[in-house]
């Protein structure tokens, strides 16, 4: 029996894939996080299933339950919300599974970035403005960050910056990008993205900090900050170009 891993999406139910919600409607276990998953995503569950919140749970006791549900020979939908490639706490669930002898796999879901970039209508790399983005959170109440991974070395960059997890911190956050972005740089933030209370800010950087407080919002957010949020004036991509030789062989 396998276990596997589901990218829920970023909010909206119906923003899971097709293959996520098969294995949701075939899996007699399901494991979920019933803060961040939506309701609604569990009705695809058989009427039977066993459904489990991880939301107060230990990584020890969500191993046990994948464990116990492999030994009896269930498969399991184990949700995690947006895409389980980007702060979802796999890699040390696969670790245990992998010392347990417990098949896996990964399901890929939408991230919140690319949810918030869509509400945005803003394409994140633009030619010849902006062609990085940097995916990064901050460390408060949560594991430190890395050396050489903290705000102010990665905005030297002056890439299109996407900030998890970092909506009670906004102020921090503009004070360390602000000496490499200018306070002119557009920002914006996108909470909830793609569910009905989504919330939207846009402006420079220097304010949104102050839009983040007036507007009450402390978490389900991404802080985005980066000159392609307001690029009007760009090139072409060569992707369409009339002068592209659209018999080129590929190289091997």
């Amino acid at each position: 029996m396998t276990v596997h891993f589901i990218g829920a999406g970023p909010g909206a139910a119906d923003l899971i894939t097709v293959r996520g919600q098969r294995l949701l409607e075939s899996c007699p276990v399901c494991l979920y996080a019933g803060s961040l998953v939506p309701r609604e995503l569990l009705d695809a569950c058989p009427p039977d299933a066993r459904l489990v919140d991880t939301a107060r749970m230990t990584l020890e006791e969500i191993t046990a339950e994948l464990v116990a549900a492999h030994r009896a020979g269930h498969d399991v939908a184990r949700l995690h919300s947006g895409d389980p490639s980007v702060y979802s706490a796999v890699a040390e669930q696969m670790r245990r599974l992998d010392a347990a002898d417990v098949p896996y796999e990964v399901v890929p879901g939408v991230p919140a970035f690319a949810a918030a970039a869509a509400t945005l209508k803003r394409e994140l790399t633009v030619p010849t403005v902006g062609q990085t983005v940097i995916l990064t959170r901050v460390a408060e109440r949560a594991t430190a960050m890395p050396d050489g991974e903290d705000l102010a070395t990665l905005g030297r960059s002056r890439a299109l910056l996407v900030v998890h997890l970092a909506a009670r911190h906004a102020d921090r956050v503009v004070a360390e990008l602000l000496p490499h972005y200018g306070p002119d740089c557009p920002a914006a933030v996108v909470a909830f993205a793609s569910r009905p209370d989504e919330v939207v800010l846009r402006g420079p950087l220097e304010g949104i900090a102050r839009q983040l407080k007036d507007a009450g919002i402390t978490r389900t957010a991404v802080i985005m900050v980066g000159a392609t949020l307001g690029a009007e004036q760009f090139g072409d991509s060569y992707l369409y170009s009339a002068g592209r030789d659209r018999c080129e062989v590929p190289e091997a």
